[in-house]
């Protein structure tokens, strides 16, 4: 491979986008955190309530609004990366249905195989503590190990339109070889968000378009170092 995933440059092109955008990114950030506050006093009620139809109604509307508000910053930094050279328009940023359900299919998929893990494996332990303890910790490495791998299907279901299977399958493919920098990359992204934390809501507005154009760099540098090809940097600056 010729041209090898570097964490410096993307890092560096990750910062030149967010100065080059600071307001609109600000703007829809700001809009964001107030989305996912309410998103959080919906999931308040849902764990509040005992009508199973209320929380199956509530849940539902919880992973839509969870979906176009994570879908829809990612379309807002793929479009002020290719838009550079022109100017956009806002139903550009709004994320298609189809990319909603599939968010919605790996979202389900990935809490079906938790839940089915704790009942059908980790509660059946409850009498071996021990053996209980390591599957737990066993069953944590492989999570993480699966969401490394499978942490850009996101962005195939915006950039390429990518269903959720297809998504997942190209995720797989672009990180075969670089898990070290990817983890290094996380690194660094959980660090900024420590950081958005301690400067509460500030903080958090301006850390969290960061590290979502971070990923999104990321995405798009793994997607050239698998095709060996040169960055476009009219696609990257």
């Amino acid at each position: 491979m010729y041209h090898p995933f570097s964490i410096a440059d993307t890092i560096k092109t990750a910062w030149n986008i967010i100065k080059k955008n600071f307001i609109t990114i600000i703007i829809y950030s700001a809009l964001a955190v107030v989305l996912l506050i309410v998103i959080q006093g919906i999931n308040f009620i849902f764990n509040s309530t005992e009508d199973f139809s209320l929380q199956l109604v509530l849940f539902c509307i919880l992973l839509i609004m969870q979906g176009y508000t994570t879908l829809g910053l990612y379309k807002l930094i793929f479009t002020l990366i290719d838009s550079e050279f022109y100017e956009f328009e806002f139903s550009q940023i709004i994320p298609k249905i189809r990319m909603v359900l599939s968010y919605i299919a790996i979202s389900l998929v990935f809490a079906f195989i938790v839940t089915t893990f704790n009942v059908f494996v980790i509660d059946r332990l409850d009498d071996y503590p021990a053996v209980q303890s390591l599957t737990r910790f066993l069953g944590v490495i492989i999570l993480l190990y699966l969401a490394l791998r499978y942490m850009f299907c996101v962005c195939f279901i915006v950039d390429e339109d990518s269903g959720p299977f297809e998504s997942l399958g190209q995720s797989f493919a672009i990180t075969r070889g670089n898990l070290t920098k990817i983890i290094l990359v996380l690194l660094i992204s959980i660090g900024l968000i420590a950081l958005g934390f301690v400067a509460l809501v500030i903080g958090i507005i301006i850390t969290y378009p960061l590290v979502n154009i971070i990923l999104v760099v990321t995405y798009r540098k793994l997607v050239y170092s698998h095709q060996d090809v040169d960055d476009d940097l009219s696609e990257t600056i």
